[in-house]
């Protein structure tokens, strides 16, 4: 009952954009996840059903990446990078104090699974912007240069039931929304693109070589010959 008929349309749609139907694996996961909150057993056998592969395929796949949740999560999902740079930039701090705050280890809810408020706590590796460390995500939505003042006032919101906007990226939802466009589905597509994404850490080094006239090294007109592969002896 939990996978109705938007859900089984949906995931018609999603296998049909495949020449071969297990490679729509990955965005079935999320749309469970978007329904579920998390890929429960029951998701598993719909997925596997959906594309005829065994349960111990799909189980092979959702346990391997760390997206896909096996235990019921909060409505926000907050990553704390604790990767090298942003560590040693507070990182580590900001999650333990988190951590504390909530009463909650990694992957762990506080408050009802899917409650309003209810926040699941995860540290994660490299998030990709090291050039804004540390840096937060929820929901995968960033918030950059954070310390443990702000990571704090922000979870406090979240847990009031607040959405502050992030840094960059489109307004904050929640994860079951956030895993169905993960799927490829986008009930709010002019909202979520409307939303900045760059910053002026990004664009930092373009506009430096813009300023100074610098330009990388035009290609060649062809590629350079490589010399021939040595034979193979008898």
């Amino acid at each position: 009952m939990m996978f109705d008929d938007l859900t089984r349309e949906r995931t018609r749609e999603i296998i049909s954009r495949y020449p071969q139907s297990r490679s729509a694996l990955l965005p079935l996961l999320h749309l469970v996840q978007s329904v579920e909150g998390h890929v429960s057993q029951d998701g598993i056998r719909y997925c596997a059903a959906a594309l005829d592969l065994t349960t111990a395929e799909v189980s092979a796949v959702a346990t391997f990446y760390t997206m896909y949740k096996r235990t019921p999560c909060g409505e926000h999902l907050v990553s704390v990078c604790t990767n090298t740079l942003c560590a040693a930039l507070g990182g580590d701090e900001i999650y333990g104090r988190l951590s504390a705050k909530l009463g909650v280890g990694h992957e762990e809810t506080a408050g009802e699974p899917g409650s309003t408020g209810s926040i699941t706590l995860e540290h994660a590796e490299c998030l990709a912007a090291c050039d804004m460390a540390p840096v937060v995500q929820v929901n995968y939505e960033f918030y950059d240069n954070q310390t443990v003042s702000s990571a704090e006032t922000l979870v406090d919101a979240l847990a009031r039931g607040e959405k502050p906007h992030p840094t960059r990226g489109a307004p904050l939802t929640d994860l079951r929304t956030a895993s169905l466009e993960l799927a490829g589905v986008f009930p709010g597509l002019e909202t979520s693109v409307a939303g900045p994404s760059v910053s002026d850490e990004t664009l930092r080094g373009a506009r430096l070589a813009s300023d100074r006239g610098w330009r990388a090294p035009s290609m060649p007109d062809a590629p350079p010959a490589f010399p021939p592969l040595p034979e193979k002896k008898p």
